[in-house]
């Protein structure tokens, strides 16, 4: 794997996935506070084959879920870009923008940073013209990032990969429009 730096913040790189990545994201995927709002937590074998996926659509589109690495301790500390939902919806096809950081690194503004970062890429070298994003209706943290990057709520709707009556089935929808287009 390559370390190709796609997007610097002021303390954030942006970049594909490592090697190194592998035993940090596996650790955060097995952390139920991580993981509240999916169905499951993930095995280390799922983890490491989403690394795989991952690092394939950054290499293929030139975008995807890029690792997230603090400047000051060069550690890994979750992911945040861009994704294509595999699902039937009143709002897809889309590019969606999605997160998820290592609970010690949450409320320090590095969800909310990395987001900003690329919604600007997205804009300016993808032409993107709308992005997305979506989570459980409980899942007030992350709907308060999409709130701080400037998403405004679109709509709610029931996540079809979900069985009926499941608790995380309602989900909220917000979106952001490229001020270009």
């Amino acid at each position: 794997m390559s370390s190709i730096i796609f997007i610097e913040t002021d303390r954030l790189i942006l970049r594909q996935w490592q090697a190194t990545d592998c035993e940090p994201y596996i650790k955060m995927n097995l952390d139920k506070d991580v993981m509240e709002y999916f169905p499951t937590i993930l095995s280390s074998e799922q983890s490491l084959r989403h690394i795989n996926k991952m690092t394939e659509k950054i290499d293929q589109h030139g975008y995807g879920l890029f690792a997230v690495e603090r400047k000051d301790t060069q550690s890994f500390i979750g992911f945040t870009g861009f994704s294509r939902p595999n699902f039937n919806a009143f709002f897809t096809p889309c590019v969606e923008i999605g997160w998820r950081m290592a609970k010690e690194h949450w409320n320090q503004g590095f969800a909310t940073e990395a987001a900003n970062a690329c919604l600007l890429f997205g804009f300016e070298k993808f032409k993107f013209e709308e992005i997305y994003s979506f989570t459980s209706i409980h899942n007030l943290n992350s709907e308060r990032v999409m709130k701080k990057i400037g998403m405004k709520q679109v709509g709610k709707f029931d996540h079809p990969l979900l069985e009926k009556d499941h608790c995380l089935q309602k989900h909220i929808l917000y979106k952001i429009e490229d001020k270009k287009h």
